[in-house]
């Protein structure tokens, strides 16, 4: 538990009826009350409803992972409902809400004008109840920014209704459609949705949403519509290398200024390395790349090399675990460490390196001109003397961290 007069933050602890008794006055005046997986009753809704109703400091409130149901979350709204909330933060993910409870929230939505980001992931909404949801988000007095539907059992039905909340909210900057089955027809109708919003959104996750090459022309229109457009993860979805070719012309034209993008197991193949290489090289925002568990090997690695190696490359994190890469790759990217004056972090997790591949890396490492902070190097193995000088490594060069 972490506890000051600000904050009650506790996770996965069963509360006796005396611990609850101890923390209820502390309910009543905690700016952040988080209380995560805590087995928390409807007879515990009740308790909290009393307390938030007399709490104006509140101004975070996550209850995640807690078996509420529809009844105990519409408790705990009704303890919201008062002129004195001024709430910006709501978490409810994994609280048992179904598509009958989003009627009561779509309610409440209207009657908290401070709200910014709300949190409804792992809750089996339905199309149904993402239609209610969305009629109170359309409301005037909602100025929600930030909105996770992550494993919310949504088609692309639930599309059109999203789309229509976002040309509504000027300060829409968030939201998270991940494992959802919205498919290429649900995408589409989104990214139509976000062109025409006047919104300066930040980031966009669909994660595992059944997007092929096809959508990715579609998100391409977005990136090119959307300068502030900052975040964009699509990992899990079968893009293939017809979809990273698009993507990177779209983060090679001007007006894209995407700083981290997430393609993790997205059926890449070497094939597509030239096009990212050329982004490596001549992009001069993106700062984080996670390309894990594609099927790279090493000619694609060597290519990514080629653009990293560039002296205008500014990327700052790579992600290539689990990417087929061996220790032939190693002394292109031992060269690469040397050469490239903005990397800070290389995860080469889950690949068949072994002790000639690392020495390469090691030796790159320890040198003054390699600005490198974070090696990662998870599910490798090597012998006692490589480990041993690993652990040198880090003594000699106590910027630097090896995580294995």
């Amino acid at each position: 538990m972490s506890l000051d007069i600000q904050s009650l933050d506790i996770q996965c602890e069963e509360l006796s009826d005396a611990r609850w008794a101890e923390l209820l006055p502390l309910l009543q005046q905690c700016q952040v009350v988080r209380l995560d997986d805590c087995g928390l009753t409807e007879a515990r809704c009740k308790d909290i409803s009393s307390a938030l109703r007399v709490n104006p400091a509140l101004a975070e409130l996550n209850l995640r992972s807690n078996e509420l149901g529809d009844v105990g979350v519409h408790c705990v709204l009704q303890g919201l409902q008062t002129p004195s909330c001024k709430i910006q933060k709501l978490s409810l993910q994994n609280c048992c809400l179904t598509g009958a409870g989003c009627g009561v929230l779509s309610s409440t939505l209207r009657t908290l004008p401070t709200l910014q980001e709300l949190h409804l992931s792992d809750n089996l909404l339905g199309d149904a109840g993402l239609q209610l949801l969305c009629e109170g988000l359309l409301d005037p007095q909602c100025r929600l920014e930030k909105l996770q539907l992550e494993y919310c059992s949504l088609s692309a039905a639930s599309c059109e209704p999203l789309a229509s909340v976002l040309r509504a909210k000027p300060d829409f900057k968030e939201l998270t459609v991940s494992n959802n089955d919205i498919n290429e027809a649900g995408v589409r109708v989104l990214c139509q949705g976000l062109k025409d919003s006047p919104c300066q959104l930040e980031a966009l996750k669909i994660w595992e949403c059944g997007i092929t090459a096809k959508g990715c022309g579609d998100l391409c229109r977005v990136l090119r519509a959307k300068e502030s457009l900052k975040e964009l993860s699509l990992a899990g979805n079968e893009l293939g290398d017809e979809g990273a070719r698009l993507l990177c012309e779209t983060l090679l034209e001007p007006g894209c200024q995407l700083e981290s993008l997430w393609v993790k197991s997205c059926s890449f193949t070497a094939a597509c390395c030239s096009h990212f290489s050329s982004v490596l090289a001549q992009n001069r925002f993106l700062l984080e790349l996670q390309i894990s568990n594609n099927r790279l090997e090493d000619a694609g690695v060597r290519e990514l090399c080629q653009g990293l190696g560039q002296p205008g490359s500014v990327l700052r994190v790579l992600w290539l675990a689990d990417c087929d890469v061996s220790d032939s790759s190693c002394s292109s990217l031992a060269a690469t460490l040397l050469a490239n004056h903005s990397l800070r972090e290389l995860d080469l997790s889950n690949n068949c390196l072994g002790d000639a591949g690392i020495l390469q890396l090691v030796e790159s490492v320890r040198q003054p001109g390699c600005l490198l902070e974070q090696l990662v190097l998870y599910d490798i193995y090597w012998s006692e003397e490589m480990e041993d000088r690993l652990q040198a490594l880090e003594k000699d060069k106590p910027s630097l961290r090896v995580i294995s």
